[in-house]
């Protein structure tokens, strides 16, 4: 009755084979990205040394002064943002550019945030007529300026319709070449706006993008609006990620725009050609990721009209965001996250490996496809399937010793040239005892942190499969860390 059944040997030898095919398969892929990511920060720190060697020649302060320096508009979408909004408004129309505006689109906030800009900026309600330039969801209820017409702020009232539609509020109303999309939790360097528009001076008729730096401002101490002492955050969660946008955001972004494939400006921090933003239709408000399918459908539409244009990564120019400070709200960022990336890899499916796209569809797509989206999966499969064939004894511990020496050990190493590199460009960090906390959260990332993101990342792509409805929750702000003076 039994005879269909394998014997013990026979089932033995068929587990050890898969688990066996699967342990080498989750081996060089964890040495494919970690080399991947060890090349991206050699690349990110040859464009560094540039830049400090160059750092003389900049020619900021002749950006300053000159004439044809093009103005800003810098577009804040803010929901619910009253514990930060009046400190980052503040230290954007403190910043040094010749000219430039803010708009703040408030989309249905449910508390204070409209009160307190009210109070802090003497509001008054204006008539305005905000041209459809790209389409826009939810209605506008009201717009507001400064009583005395100074300084250069518009805030705009409307009901509530998504981050992407309040941008595209913000850019229909926006009336200068250039616009800055910045979040409203977010603290901008002074020359900021400065660094990030210089490209577009040196090369007018090519550039069309630039984003900068995104830093962790939790820890920080701020005054009116700016960074005075950079600090490492008090608790884990928001340590380890100091040390993960260093490595991700930093160095990655950087060696990306060294190759031409820059495919993510951050939300948080860019500067767009405002005339080629609302010729691809403003951003999609039915996106989960819409910041990095803007940049894709840039290179998407430009790359077919077969126009040369160049989109940047600049290493210098900071905006300090607060980043999750509890696992469920970082938990909801990061399915969030996986989400817009399945989404986004899925709706520009036609221009992986595409020759037509240039390095965007030959190396960065399939990279983010490769490396990205699939990374928590075999990220797990190594986590659960390598220790349970250790217990079965059917996994040469050797092996497994490899296996964690390459998925960990050259993860740290990865991390500690990110913070050295970091260090050695820009210094941030002036005590030693940050530096050593951001290389022992550079440890401690690899045991806890990065199995239960993989797991959240595995949660988004079910989701993004599912197309189940997007969980955007809400997340505590703690505020900014005034010194007072």
């Amino acid at each position: 009755m039994t005879d269909w059944l394998p014997d013990l040997p026979t089932l033995r030898a068929a587990l050890v084979a898969v688990l066996d095919t699967i342990g080498d398969l989750v081996f060089w892929y964890f040495l494919a990205i970690n080399s991947s990511y060890l090349l991206l920060i050699l690349l990110a720190s040859i464009e560094f040394t540039q830049y400090l060697r160059r750092q003389s020649y900049a020619g900021r302060e002749e950006t300053y002064v000159s004439p044809l320096t093009p103005p800003v508009s810098v577009l804040v979408p803010a929901y619910n943002e009253e514990l930060t909004i009046v400190e980052s408004v503040r230290a954007m129309l403190a910043l040094r550019y010749p000219a430039f505006e803010v708009v703040v689109v408030i989309d249905g906030s449910t508390d204070r945030t409209l009160a307190r800009l009210t109070e802090a900026f003497d509001l008054v309600r204006t008539i305005r007529v905000i041209p459809d330039d790209v389409p826009t969801r939810s209605p506008i209820l009201a717009s507001y300026a400064p009583r005395a017409g100074t300084p250069a702020l518009t805030v705009i009232h409307k009901v509530n319709g998504g981050r992407a539609d309040a941008l595209n509020t913000a850019l229909n109303a926006s009336r200068h070449p250039l616009v800055c999309m910045v979040d409203a939790d977010s603290l901008l360097d002074p020359d900021a706006l400065l660094a990030v528009a210089q490209p577009f001076g040196d090369d007018p008729l090519r550039v069309v993008a630039t984003g900068g730096v995104i830093r962790v401002v939790n820890g920080c101490a701020v005054r009116a609006g700016r960074i005075t002492e950079v600090r490492a955050p008090r608790q884990w969660l928001p340590r380890i990620q100091v040390a993960e946008y260093l490595r991700a955001f930093l160095l990655g972004r950087t060696g990306w725009s060294k190759l031409d494939g820059l495919l993510v400006i951050s939300g948080a921090f860019g500067l767009f050609r405002r005339d080629v933003v609302v010729a691809a239709g403003g951003l999609d408000a039915a996106s989960i990721g819409e910041d990095a399918e803007l940049v894709v459908r840039l290179h998407r539409q430009l790359r077919r009209r077969r126009e040369r244009y160049r989109i940047l990564f600049v290493g210098e120019p900071v905006s300090w965001t607060e980043v999750p400070s509890t696992r469920d709200v970082l938990a909801r960022q990061r399915r969030r996250w996986q989400r817009g990336l399945i989404e986004l890899l899925t709706k520009h499916v036609t221009m992986i490996g595409n020759p037509r796209y240039g390095r965007i569809g030959t190396v960065a797509l399939p990279y983010f496809l490769l490396f990205e989206a699939l990374a928590p999966l075999l990220e797990l499969a190594g986590v659960i399937l390598v220790p349970l064939g250790l217990a079965l004894g059917v996994v040469d511990p050797g092996f497994a010793f490899q296996l964690l020496l390459v998925a960990y050990g050259y993860a740290i190493l990865v991390t500690f040239a990110a913070i050295a590199v970091e260090e050695f460009a820009f210094h941030r960090y002036k005590r030693w005892r940050d530096l050593g906390v951001l290389v022992l959260a550079a440890v401690v990332e690899n045991f806890g942190f990065r199995q239960l993101t993989a797991w959240w990342r595995v949660q988004g792509t079910y989701q993004a499969i599912r197309r189940t409805r997007a969980d955007w929750g809400v997340m505590t702000r703690a505020g900014f860390e005034d010194v007072p003076d």
